[in-house]
């Protein structure tokens, strides 16, 4: 299926409500769940406007595995509370970072990035299974709109992350 480019709507809450159904048509009825989580960042790239990293980390033992991600290069693995994504996951719930810079123990991989939004994805279990990573070179780029917005992705990403935890 080719990409269809959107006019998204400026309201955040129409926003992630557009970008939700939109996750899940370029998502559903994949033969993998890595293909899956690549068209999501792709899409997430695409429609997220001031950033300049996306992506997933999966949980996996007792360390966060990076995912597919649309930017540069990035840190493979995360520790249980380290950085914003080790975080979200032992707090269980979404961090909104304004200045990166202010994060003790934040774990730099792109040096332009000043704001960050990483919000946990939930299993079955209610347990954190994965995190989506996003990273904007704007300070104060995200706020708790767009952390409950990406909860509406996250749920979506959810049944992914699931089958990835079952191999």
């Amino acid at each position: 299926m080719a990409y269809q480019e959107i006019d998204y709507p400026t309201d955040k809450t129409e926003f992630y409500n557009l970008l939700r159904d939109q996750v899940r048509v370029y998502t559903s009825g994949s033969p993998d769940s890595i293909a899956a989580l690549a068209n999501a960042s792709a899409v997430l790239a695409a429609a997220l406007t001031q950033i300049n990293w996306v992506g997933f980390y999966r949980v996996q033992g007792d360390q966060l595995i990076l995912g597919p991600f649309q930017g540069k290069p990035a840190v493979m693995q995360i520790g249980r509370g380290q950085g914003v994504c080790g975080a979200a996951w032992s707090e269980k719930k979404a961090q909104v970072v304004k200045d990166v810079h202010c994060f003790v123990g934040h774990i730099a991989c792109d040096c332009s990035s000043v704001s960050e939004l990483v919000v946990p994805v939930f299993g079955l279990d209610q347990e954190v299974i994965g995190v989506i990573d996003i990273d904007s070179p704007v300070p104060g780029r995200f706020d708790e709109t767009d952390a409950v917005g990406l909860m509406l992705v996250a749920a979506v990403m959810a049944p992914f992350f699931e089958e990835l935890r079952q191999r």
